[in-house]
């Protein structure tokens, strides 16, 4: 009998680009993308047909993005607020992205608990960057979630 180990086990990993986590990571480079180009017009069609991504996935990335660019003003402003000594421009693209989808995510996602949102930030953070970025990333969305009041019913969930 032999066995064709060029196959994946379905069981034992979900498949890439059918989890919310590859729908972060996703939207993460868009939004890192969108840093240097501003418009997602010419190259975000393209982006799309390179990569394997479930229907849902998609859906929720384009959610993420679409979420972050329509209250980048006020993301940048709680960040600001949040990250003393430093201001959106001087901090790393890649950091500010995953602070911005993470506070976006936190804000306006109620069905994501804050608990996931913010595990979820620190992976990117740990597969994009480094780790300062990781303890930047998570004292900025700790101050976040323990004096932003639209954030209660969240803080509440989570101390349970």
């Amino acid at each position: 009998m032999s066995v064709d180990i060029t196959q994946e086990d379905a069981s034992s990993e979900p498949r890439r680009g059918y989890t919310r986590h590859d729908a972060r990571e996703l939207a993460l480079q868009i939004l890192f993308q969108c840093d240097f180009h501003g418009s997602t017009e010419f190259w975000l069609e393209q982006f799309w047909a390179q990569r394997e991504a479930s229907a849902s996935v998609k859906t929720f990335a384009s959610e993420l993005v679409a979420g972050v660019r329509t209250h980048q003003d006020e993301l940048d402003e709680l960040i600001a607020a949040y990250a003393r000594n430093w201001t959106i421009d001087r901090m790393p693209v890649v950091d500010r992205n995953i602070l911005r989808q993470a506070m976006y995510e936190l804000l306006w996602v109620p069905d994501v608990p804050a608990k996931v949102t913010v595990d979820e930030a620190l992976e990117l953070a740990k597969n994009f960057a480094d780790d300062e970025t990781r303890r930047f990333v998570n004292g900025i969305l700790d101050q976040l979630i323990k004096h932003d009041t639209r954030l209660e019913p969240k803080r509440i969930a989570l101390a349970s």
